[in-house]
């Protein structure tokens, strides 16, 4: 008599992420592994900056004037202190104040883009699915304001927003105005994919299917057509980051961003490029540096998550 042999267990769910064709894809694309290296630092760092920065360049009590314009790896002459990518025109550590402008320029990108995505899908599952009027009117919105560059319309928002609130709030209400002018920038492209990825599903069976056994529209779009048009989406979302990272960082540098109090990479850009011809030239490099490999990490990880995502590529 013969032993049944036992059936081996099936995979943990950790092991079949880990062999979907996502992360197949993700292990055979070295520049979307060094991308996504860049970005996780770039990110602990901004989010790890109270504990990593040597000083707080916004406390004022921790700043001395007499170590302004410290080369890098160099020891100041006066106070002997020195400072690994150098000191402003203030005395603040470089390398502290991109710690912590990160974070201003990472939050405002990430709650730009959430919001924009929010009210994107939102307005296109409503074009898509209910049409008539509601379509017309959204999509014609969206094309009106496509005739514009982002830019223009974040400033006419940002100028808009600011001039209507109390002046003794403007500098604390400032991030969230710059938040609320690059998201309504930028939710066009997201209502127009969501859109057309609707009208494609509202005729398939298992939307009928819905309708037949009494579904309302609300949990439709929700629970049926949303799950399916997706992948476009974060598709979008990731390269929208990095946008509105350099969207912040334009309008920061114009003047029209974050507060002095506040400096994001844009502002310390500003700040930089005023002392680059007079030999301080570390102050401008070291930001545009970290922004550019922000902004280009980023975008690299949206261009394979497209590929990526697309079935016809896989």
């Amino acid at each position: 008599m013969t032993d049944t042999p036992i059936p081996p267990a099936p995979p943990s769910r950790l092991r079949r992420t880990w062999d979907s064709d996502l992360f197949w894809s993700f292990r055979n694309a070295p520049v979307a592994m060094a991308s996504s290296f860049v970005v996780i630092v770039l990110i602990l760092g901004a989010v790890l900056a109270p504990l990593i920065a040597p000083h707080d360049p916004f406390s004022p009590g921790t700043l001395n004037l007499m170590n302004g314009f410290t080369p890098p790896g160099q020891a100041n002459a006066m106070t002997g202190d020195m400072f690994l990518l150098g000191t402003d025109d203030q005395g603040r550590d470089v390398f502290s104040t991109i710690l912590y402008g990160m974070r201003i320029s990472l939050f405002v990108g990430f709650s730009a883009v959430l919001l924009a995505m929010v009210l994107g899908v939102t307005l296109g599952l409503l074009a898509g699915y209910v049409g008539g009027w509601t379509e017309t009117i959204i999509m014609r919105v969206a094309d009106v304001q496509l005739t514009f560059p982002a830019i223009l319309v974040a400033m006419l928002i940002f100028g808009i927003a600011k001039g209507i609130t109390p002046p003794e709030y403007r500098d604390e209400m400032a991030i969230w105005v710059l938040i609320l002018a690059i998201g309504l920038s930028d939710w066009v492209q997201f209502a127009r994919v969501v859109r057309g990825a609707t009208l494609v599903e509202k005729n398939k069976e298992y939307i009928q299917a819905a309708r037949l056994i009494g579904r309302t529209p609300f949990s439709i779009m929700l629970r049926h057509i949303l799950p399916n048009v997706l992948n476009p989406v974060l598709v979008i979302a990731t390269i929208s980051l990095a946008l509105a990272i350099i969207a912040e960082a334009t309008l920061s540098f114009l003047g029209v961003g974050a507060p002095p109090t506040k400096p994001s990479l844009g502002t310390l850009i500003r700040i930089g490029q005023e002392f680059m011809f007079s030999g301080e030239w570390w102050i401008l490099i070291f930001p545009a540096a970290t922004l550019l490999a922000l902004a280009l990490s980023i975008n690299l990880l949206g261009d394979w998550l497209r590929d990526a995502l697309n079935p016809r590529l896989r």
